[in-house]
């Protein structure tokens, strides 16, 4: 069952918040066009004795959809979200919450850790939390911790991506959840988000797509290497951040490293204090080994993100329409 506040969006999508790309322009213009919006709160980063960034992106976020809510009464915009990365190397965890929780984000994305205070400080502002997992053993920790929501994260997914088929990780999930439940993995067109549905999930959680937009914080050379590539041009390594995740083979190649010795990864030194996280003596993920998900043959132009959802949402109902007609 989904609570109020996923209902009623023009499509069943949540543009999923993108370590460096994702930032208030792309927020503002995906909740317009009627998809949550998200941007993660490491993002939004300020020099010393500079301004709290995260708290102006709060502020100009919210004050601009007032403004499109006050002027179109009847196609307000979709709601928020923010990422928060729970893990022992983001020092700025504490201050960030705390943040969120004066501006009453509403919906607040929890990932690699489940805890029950940042749930609760969720909670406590009238938020919901949604936790992405890459299989059933963590799904089951995040609800235990006070999650209200999963992101099952299966194979394709760009980013730190799970190895469990869709098919697989929904399947267990729905056998003792009822919750909201969204799916992350190669979703990048309308038939695509119904196809997520029909498996179980209630919305889809769509990333890479929106890399090829005009709103995103991304060079435009991995703009173009998205429209430019496709499945095969994915490579999955845990070599840069610990943790394995799918990246632009391109990238890597251009980095000048050879494709064939990419060793294993190592947790313990994943590290979130920078925008590139990674180890110091290897190129960083995500400023010059540029994450994306298997979903991008469906890509071939850069566009507004508006333009993007107006298709996904044309896709989308078409393929209920031709569906309903098998």
């Amino acid at each position: 069952m989904l609570p109020p506040i996923l209902k009623n969006l023009r499509i069943p999508v949540v543009g999923s918040p993108m370590f460096i790309v994702s930032g208030p322009e792309l927020v503002i213009a995906q909740c317009k066009a009627g998809i949550v919006g998200s941007f993660p709160a490491l993002n939004a980063r300020e020099k010393d004795g500079d301004p709290i960034q995260l708290d102006l992106w709060l502020t100009r976020i919210q004050e601009e959809l007032d403004r499109h809510n006050q002027a179109n009464p009847d196609r307000p915009a979709a709601p928020f979200a923010v990422n928060q990365i729970v893990h022992r190397s983001n020092a700025r965890l504490e201050r960030d919450l705390e943040i969120c929780h004066r501006h009453k984000v509403p919906i607040w994305i929890t990932s690699l850790g489940a805890r029950e205070d940042v749930n609760h400080a969720a909670h406590d502002c009238g938020g919901i939390v949604l936790h992405d997992v890459i299989n059933n053993t963590f799904a089951k920790k995040a609800i235990s911790k006070g999650a209200d929501g999963l992101i099952a994260v299966a194979a394709g997914a760009g980013g730190h991506a799970g190895p469990e088929s869709p098919f697989a990780l929904i399947q267990e999930i729905r056998a003792w959840f009822d919750g909201p439940l969204l799916l992350s993995g190669a979703i990048s067109t309308g038939r695509a988000v119904l196809a997520a549905q029909v498996m179980g999930a209630d919305l889809a959680y769509i990333g890479s797509r929106f890399i090829a937009s005009d709103e995103a914080h991304a060079e435009p050379a991995y703009k173009q290497m998205i429209v430019d590539s496709g499945a095969e041009d994915i490579v999955n390594s845990a070599y840069f951040t610990g943790v394995p995740g799918n990246y632009l083979m391109p990238s890597v190649v251009n980095t000048g490293m050879d494709l064939a010795l990419l060793g294993t990864g190592d947790p313990s030194k994943m590290d979130f204090g920078s925008a590139s996280a990674g180890h110091s003596d290897k190129p960083k993920a995500w400023s010059q080994i540029w994450g994306c998900g298997q979903g991008i043959g469906a890509v071939d132009a850069v566009e507004p993100a508006g333009a993007i959802i107006d298709r996904l949402a044309r896709e989308y109902a078409e393929a209920k329409a031709a569906v309903s007609a098998l």
